[in-house]
């Protein structure tokens, strides 16, 4: 799995949405909120879109070489076989695990990660389910050098914890694509990365998911470092197609996509409907990660 994370070509489908975003994600696959009656009856119709997507003759290791999961879908089933154990030995994914619970208010023009306190528990059922590693999300709103500082190290902390438990964590302080400070924010953010980077015991790694920056290849300094496994890039809201056009001028970085991963799928399709379609986007997100522009 390492390996794979390190070097394969390919990209890592964000199969992860949550509590908040999932209705959202359901209204575009189809699936009205008058659908559904009750939380678990949603979570059950997500479960059902992923693993129409994981069983989908398209998605296999070939150019999708990991995917992040929610944690009802890493305790759900595939084709009869838990999900991580489905994801990596019938289609050669490596499975993460989201395991944030949410963003705390606003402050200093950023939103930190609510408090974990079960998470050694989540991490040590996660090592048993033989998830990889993890993923988890703070956002960044304005270029504040204290907010962005907070956010950084609150992503290293958790990541040493997470690293305690040989899982390989992934780093995510996503600036919003509306911050009308973009570039600055970006500019703080990546001198605070390498920063705690340099502090990392030697032998420990991790892996960052970032937005996808204003300024072509400003992200190269933490692709080259030597504690770095790989950085990827999120959609953020983008379209697919702009995603994917920006993403091409970024040498070494690759799609984490979520939204833009199944923007055109919908619950109507037939099979082959379905399947050709996620094909296409599959193919289209492949080439942007590995095909560059310069």
């Amino acid at each position: 799995m390492l390996s794979q994370m390190s070097s394969k070509d390919g990209f890592i489908a964000a199969l992860d949405q949550s509590g908040g975003s999932t209705p959202s994600a359901l209204r575009l696959y189809g699936i009205a909120d008058s659908d559904y009656s009750s939380e678990d009856e949603m979570f059950r119709l997500m479960h059902e879109m992923r693993v129409r997507i994981m069983t989908s003759s398209a998605f296999s290791g070939d150019k999708v070489i990991g995917a992040i999961l929610f944690e009802k879908t890493m305790d759900g089933d595939a084709a009869g076989k838990p999900v991580p154990t489905f994801l990596w030995e019938d289609r050669g994914v490596v499975p993460f695990l989201k395991v944030d619970k949410g963003l705390a208010s606003e402050e200093d023009g950023v939103q930190v990660m609510k408090p974990m306190p079960d998470l050694d528990a989540l991490l040590a059922r996660a090592v048993k389910k033989g998830i990889f590693g993890t993923k988890m999300r703070s956002v960044i709103a304005h270029a504040d050098k204290v907010g962005i500082a907070k956010v950084v190290q609150q992503q290293f902390d958790v990541a040493r914890q997470i690293l305690g438990h040989g899982l390989i964590p992934i780093i995510e302080p996503e600036v919003s694509i509306k911050s009308a400070t973009k570039s600055e924010a970006e500019a703080i953010l990546r001198d605070e990365i390498l920063k705690r980077l340099g502090e990392l015991p030697q032998g420990q790694s991790v892996m960052i998911k970032l937005t996808i920056p204003t300024a072509e290849d400003f992200y190269k300094p933490l692709i080259d470092h030597a504690s770095v496994i790989r950085v990827v890039a999120l959609s953020g809201g983008y379209s697919r197609a702009d995603a994917c056009e920006k993403l091409r001028h970024n040498h070494g970085m690759i799609a984490s996509f979520s939204r833009a991963l199944t923007e055109d799928l919908r619950v109507s399709m037939s099979d082959a409907e379905f399947d050709a379609s996620l094909a296409g986007t599959i193919d289209q997100i492949y080439r942007a990660s590995t095909s560059k522009i310069g």
